[in-house]
């Protein structure tokens, strides 16, 4: 189950599904201007399910 963290932090990037209890990605690649805040989400995750890849 998500908490929503990602989603309260850059909801450019990620959207929360009430129906399957977790956040989704909107974007192929993070825009450059947010990419310090998707870093933070990714840090902040409790569930740690955000992957960085470069």
């Amino acid at each position: 189950m998500g908490d929503r963290n990602c989603n309260d932090l850059c909801p450019e990037v990620f959207q929360y599904d009430e129906d399957e209890l977790v956040s989704h990605i909107l974007v192929d690649e993070v825009p450059k201007h947010l990419e310090d805040v998707v870093r933070q989400a990714a840090a902040e995750c409790a569930g740690d399910a955000i992957i960085i890849e470069e």
